[in-house]
């Protein structure tokens, strides 16, 4: 089997490289609207998403006598899994609760970050050594590295938890 290298072949395997950069780019978004619950926002992106998957495998289903086309397709799935996450990243879509542990500066911190304007609720708690500030935050996404600079600032050895949540009733939210 004689395999071509040429300048179309090459042009084929870039597109389908293309391509799968975007579907599995889109793809990523899409699963984080879904989680987030954005229903029109997740149908939109898995339109598209599915159209332009539809779009690569037909060229590479069509060509597979050309190795480079397998190569842009697996090249791009894996590379579009990395672009999604980093635009995903950009976006910073949605809520993230934070959990802070202080053992001595729990009040400074507190203090801190009202006066920055983010709502904070102070839990007094039991620690392996004794009594500790748990601070409970929820902040949008944006605002995370903010938050975790702010107390680092203050703590450096606070001990910070961040989990993805859903708010369900809208308390009070720094805009």
């Amino acid at each position: 089997m004689v395999f071509d290298f040429g300048p179309q072949a090459l042009l084929g395997a870039l597109l389908i490289f293309l391509l799968r950069v975007a579907d599995m780019s889109l793809d990523t978004l899409r699963v984080l609207f879904v989680m987030r619950g954005r229903k029109v926002a997740a149908w939109i992106l898995g339109f598209f998403q599915s159209g332009i998957f539809v779009l690569a495998i037909t060229s590479v289903l069509s060509n597979l006598d050309n190795p480079l086309n397998i190569i842009g397709y697996a090249s791009g799935f894996a590379t579009g899994n990395v672009v999604g996450m980093l635009i995903e990243e950009r976006l910073a879509v949605g809520h993230t609760h934070l959990s802070i542990v202080s053992p001595r500066r729990g009040a400074a911190i507190i203090e801190r970050l009202r006066g920055e304007g983010y709502a904070v609720t102070e839990i007094p708690a039991r620690g392996k050594d004794g009594m500790v500030t748990l601070i409970s935050c929820s902040v949008r996404r944006k605002s995370v590295v903010a938050v975790d600079r702010i107390v680092r600032e203050v703590d450096e050895t606070a001990f910070v938890t961040a989990e993805d949540v859903r708010p369900i009733l809208r308390g009070f939210w720094r805009a």
